[in-house]
């Protein structure tokens, strides 16, 4: 007698599954959430280790990182049965029992579509930002109609991938409840009411992950001095949860590395200055703390105008004789003709962090720029702001659309009196997935400079490039590309190096050249990653002052993005009050090793000269020596003067969140929102 194999039949399977699950009665939804939950996380993790295998091998976790793993699971597991878990006493009662299996099974599809859909996105999120999907994540689901046609340019293979897994759990899940649907019920409310507080007890412990005084949270899982790795330990579901509740206390977001009173803050403010020999004079102002007097270091009839041109993603890993590939031959014939940074470091690792830096001098934090801050909508102090009382116009040029990052809502509430956008070009060279072509850009603000100079205004103009972003779309003809496929970093950076070379070319030739000072800096540097506990050698960029009456000179101690606007009002011959905090290069004494700032997620990193320490949530501070020439953060034991390091770091990841949250970064007479 001859037999043949026959497929088991899914949908059998499935009713054996929940008939087995059966006996936890209404809680059966939530433990078929674990059976399918775990194992789904746990083969995801297990898969980027692999495809990470090298970063992994060096820490040499890989057991600890997969048991930890299923530690942060069971968290966000338990974060999402517990909505449910609260309605359940009124809706898993016997009059409402078709309703509590509809809604549960809705749920728990809910669930597994939202894991399955983040963790088949994290790849690509980590080839992009090297860590798993946080807070960006939910930023860009607010800009769908730039954020799309990125994806789809730049990400196809990954999108429509993603979506086909997605659709395909969707699919399977709701085939896999089906037998729940029509589940009897077989507990009574007594039983339902008197498990209920233990299983919410246990949902709740599931969630603390710990019995000590402080629940878990993403530092407990740091188990490397690698971030990206440590991320790994996580779920991408779990990363972005909790990256959501922290968007919730930004106002208070730099203590997670620890506490200050407001008058230790102020007196390490101070004390910093002396150490770095700042001559300004503080004003005192008890509303302003922060407010100095600022003389310009060059005496002028009349102030020069101001042009800065803000660059996407232009990092030091795209200039040659900072170390990167030689992709900017432009920037390298300028920097001879007025001031080039050496040692110039980025405050983060976003545009609107950059924004920030530049336009406002303002430290970072661990919270979102205050680009997109609701205290900072009104009476922020900005570059614009402290020129308009001068009497200047500030003007905002950009490819794209404004509105993108609540740029256009920030600038137009501080100080700025015109944005121009994508909407504002007419018959553009080349439009891109970010907006019109960088050329494009630069022929603009050419046009709009060149009106100003005829109509004798003085002006501040702020240029944000867009090309060097994914998917690196620009014209043809334009260069002889760096590499193949065209649509590569290196070959957006050689393009928009091409355009700002022909643009400050023609500048040269215009009336406004003269009476104009030029800015040309990065906001932050592609692709920000690395093993260390701060990258710093990613946060490394190239600046680059020119025009007007400007003399060469080569600026070789660590400087940071703040100390940018102080620096240009004094080289401009502007004299102000305002509270911006950074150093003013002119007039520095020569020699001095400099300070530089760098918010990298949930790490902050203060570099005086060589040294570094490193901020981290929940742990001790960590000492190292940052090396230029290797590129390389050496971790060393606490110096002597490590607690005074500590302090001074710790000062100025405190004081920008307390000016901000009290609103007293403003210029005098500017009121409290």
């Amino acid at each position: 007698m001859s037999s043949s194999a026959v497929a088991p039949d899914p949908d059998c399977l499935a009713a054996r599954l929940w008939s087995r699950l059966g006996i936890a009665g209404p809680y059966a939804p939530f433990f078929m959430l674990f059976v399918l939950g775990l194992p789904l996380l746990s083969l995801s993790r297990a898969g980027l280790m692999i495809w990470q295998i090298e970063r992994v091998s060096a820490t040499g976790a890989w057991g600890e990182m997969l048991l930890q793993g299923v530690r942060a699971d069971l968290i966000q597991l338990g974060l999402m049965s517990l909505p449910l878990l609260l309605v359940m006493p009124v809706l898993a009662i016997s009059p409402l029992w078709r309703l509590w299996r509809r809604i549960s099974a809705l749920w728990l599809i809910l669930c597994v579509v939202v894991l399955v859909l983040l963790e088949v996105s994290s790849p690509a999120f980590i080839n992009e930002y090297d860590t798993r999907p946080h807070r960006l994540f939910v930023e860009y689901l607010k800009y769908p109609g730039e954020v799309l046609p990125m994806l789809w340019e730049g990400f196809r293979i990954h999108l429509l991938g993603g979506l086909a897994l997605t659709a395909l759990a969707l699919h399977a899940t709701a085939k896999l409840v089906r037998p729940w649907l029509v589940q009897a019920r077989t507990w009574s409310n007594l039983r339902l009411w008197l498990v209920w507080p233990a299983a919410f007890l246990v949902c709740a412990l599931m969630i603390r992950s710990s019995l000590d005084h402080r629940p878990a949270n993403p530092a407990s899982f740091a188990l490397t001095s690698d971030p990206m790795i440590n991320t790994l330990v996580l779920n991408s579901a779990y990363s972005v949860t909790y990256a959501v509740y922290g968007m919730r206390h930004e106002a208070r977001s730099s203590e997670i590395y620890g506490k200050m009173s407001e008058a230790e803050i102020l007196e390490q403010f101070r004390a910093t200055r002396e150490l770095l020999g700042d001559r300004r004079e503080l004003l005192g102002d008890a509303e302003i703390p922060t407010l100095v007097h600022q003389e310009a270091g060059v005496r002028r009839e009349r102030p020069l105008n101001l042009v800065i041109i803000l660059e996407e993603s232009l990092g030091a890993t795209f200039v040659e004789s900072l170390g990167g590939v030689p992709v900017t031959p432009e920037i390298e014939k300028l920097k001879k003709e007025g001031w080039w940074f050496e040692q110039l470091y980025a405050t983060g690792t976003r545009s609107v962090r950059g924004i920030e830096a530049v336009t406002t001098g303002f430290l970072p934090t661990p919270a979102q720029a205050v680009v997109k801050l609701s205290l900072a909508q009104r009476n922020f102090s900005t570059l614009a702001s402290i020129l308009g009382r001068q009497g200047y116009e500030s003007e905002f040029i950009y490819g794209g659309e404004s509105h993108f990052d609540n740029m256009r809502g920030f600038f137009l509430a501080n100080g700025f009196s015109r944005v121009t956008d994508e909407n504002d070009y007419v018959n553009p060279v080349f439009k891109a997935s970010w907006g019109v072509s960088d050329e494009d850009l630069f022929n603009k603000t050419h046009e709009r400079l060149s009106e100003k100079h005829a109509q004798g205004k003085q002006s501040y103009t702020l240029v944000f490039t867009s090309t060097n972003h994914s998917p690196f779309e620009f014209p043809d003809s334009r260069i002889e590309l760096y590499e193949q496929p065209k649509g590569t970093d290196n070959n957006a950076v050689k393009y928009t190096d091409w355009a700002l070379g022909r643009f400050i070319e023609t500048a040269k030739q215009s009336p406004y050249w003269k009476d104009t000072l030029f800015l040309i800096v990065a906001d932050h540097d592609i692709r920000v990653r690395g093993d260390s506990l701060v990258p710093i050698e990613r946060f490394h960029i190239p600046g680059l002052i020119l025009g007007a009456d400007i003399k060469p000179r080569v600026v070789k101690t660590v400087a940071s993005q703040v100390d940018l606007p102080t620096t240009m009002l004094s080289l401009m011959g502007v004299s102000a009050h305002h509270p911006m905090t950074g150093r003013d290069l002119l007039t520095e004494q020569v020699g001095l090793p400099g300070r530089a700032m760098m918010q990298y997620n949930d790490h902050l990193a203060w570099m005086e000269g060589d040294r570094v320490v490193v901020l981290r949530p929940e742990k001790a501070p960590t000492h190292g020596r940052y090396l230029p020439k290797t590129k390389h953060l050496e971790v060393v034991s606490p110096p002597e003067e490590a607690a005074a390091l500590e302090k001074r770091a710790l000062a100025h990841s405190l004081l920008p969140a307390w000016l901000y949250r009290e609103q007293r970064y403003r210029l005098p007479d500017a009121p409290a929102k």
